[in-house]
């Protein structure tokens, strides 16, 4: 009986083709994610009884949010000398390539860039709508594992952030980009991993919904999701040359301080409700 030594890995990248134009399955995967989302947080707005109003211009907030901090994260964390001397290319979805002018998309998205700009964003929403900045926090954050999970998934379609060579029979032969050994699928380790820390985190908020407003959930949502990121590092090959020979990369370390964020609200959630409802207290006066 043969063993299975690999997994041979070379999905077509694009879902369909619209006149020249090309739908890829890491876009597609990108939609899914936000639409899940967005059921998920609208549900919670629902039985939270916050105003329905005031959800939607909560998604584009997060939308453009997230997009645009992806988006820089990446152009400056990982590629700062490249894109400060093109900075159109931050915003083009279009690249010059030997055949013309080509549809891309925005090839290159940074998780910590993602968080940062979603941050901002929402410190943007809540001073439009005077909603409870705490359970705004909470509530995206029991949303959002879902949508990093799916964000993943569309990193395994283009075959990219892959891992280090590995010998273990799960491992996948990424034919895309030319190589026939067996690397770590680290996308998947971190799909699943946060598909997991997304079904925990709903499991707590059903039971214990009290503690939304609190930070519990915002903290919990960090300190998971960046501390796997900071391990699963080890197994993933440099994403840019610069990282090569570092003790650390450069996830992990800008996975530490949203781990030290997230464990300060995890524990300090009592003075955090305090707190937040104590800057309530002051709107309403």
């Amino acid at each position: 009986m043969n063993e299975i030594l690999s997994i041979l890995w070379n999905p077509n990248v694009d879902f369909f083709t619209f006149f020249g134009i090309h739908i890829r399955y890491y876009s597609l995967c990108w939609m899914i994610g936000l639409a899940l989302a967005y059921f998920i947080v609208q549900k919670l707005y629902k039985q939270q009884r916050i105003k329905p109003e005031l959800f939607d211009p909560l998604f584009i907030y997060c939308f453009f949010g997230i997009l645009i901090g992806a988006r820089l994260g990446h152009c400056l964390f990982y590629e700062p000398g490249y894109y400060l001397a093109h900075p159109l290319d931050i915003i083009s979805p279009f690249r010059q390539t030997a055949a013309g002018w080509k549809f891309t998309g925005y090839e290159g998205l940074a998780s910590h860039g993602g968080t940062i700009g979603l941050m901002i964003a929402l410190w943007l929403y809540v001073r439009k709508t005077k909603v409870n900045i705490i359970r705004v926090l909470d509530n995206i954050a029991i949303a959002t594992p879902i949508t990093a999970c799916f964000i993943r998934l569309g990193n395994l379609m283009n075959s990219e952030i892959v891992g280090n060579p590995t010998t273990l029979p799960w491992g996948f032969i990424f034919a895309r980009n030319g190589e026939d050994f067996a690397r770590h699928p680290a996308q998947l380790y971190e799909a699943i991993a946060y598909l997991i820390i997304f079904m925990i985190g709903w499991y707590l908020y059903k039971k214990h919904t009290e503690r939304v407003d609190t930070g519990f959930f915002f903290g919990y949502c960090l300190t998971s999701i960046f501390t796997f990121r900071f391990f699963v590092e080890f197994v993933k090959a440099a994403q840019v040359d610069f990282e090569n020979g570092m003790l650390l990369n450069m996830g992990q370390w800008l996975s530490i301080p949203f781990i030290i964020i997230g464990v300060a609200c995890m524990i300090g959630r009592k003075w955090i409700r305090r707190f937040s409802s104590n800057r309530q207290e002051k709107k309403k006066v």
